[in-house]
């Protein structure tokens, strides 16, 4: 398993996944609707992106199995988001918890944040039990300039990871 930029050959097995109900059936963006234009458009953007790191989670033979992310990175409050997908072949194969430590060890160590936070719908078991078994802490005390982006009557639960 490894992190790596994403490529363009990413595209058709990240828009696998985001047409998988089995895998966004919880989650807050309407994927079925995307094309693989779309899929192509956010490679082209991770590639220059300034506020947002977004890496393939890989096999060892370079097989695209999901895209780990940091977004809305803020240097000056030194806090960012974490999200995470892999695709349905992925899942209970210790992808995820690889993918999830490594980047947030890169937002906390190597680019000295100091808190990332990220939320999951209450509805979303499989995410809430996968965080809750990883020991990651759950918190109601996320800053105004991370919930910006989320409606304010949307229940989330909230998780951090502090450095």
């Amino acid at each position: 398993m490894k992190l790596r930029k994403l490529r363009p050959e990413d595209a058709e097995p990240m828009l696998q996944w985001m047409h998988d109900s089995s895998v966004v059936e919880h989650l807050g963006t309407n994927f079925a609707e995307k094309t693989l234009e779309d899929c192509q458009r956010f490679i082209a953007y991770s590639q220059t992106a300034e506020c947002d790191l977004h890496l393939a989670v890989t096999d060892d033979g370079d097989e695209y199995m999901g895209t780990v992310s940091l977004k809305h990175i803020d240097r000056a409050n030194r806090t960012a988001e974490f999200a995470i997908t892999v695709r349905a072949a992925a899942m209970g194969r210790g992808y995820s918890r690889f993918a999830m430590e490594r980047i947030l060890e890169m937002g906390l160590g190597e680019m000295g944040l100091e808190a990332i936070y990220w939320c999951v719908a209450p509805v979303n078991c499989r995410a809430i039990r996968f965080y809750d078994k990883c020991g990651y802490q759950r918190t109601e005390d996320v800053p105004a300039h991370i919930l910006a982006p989320y409606p304010v009557d949307m229940e989330l639960l909230w998780y951090v990871c502090r450095g």
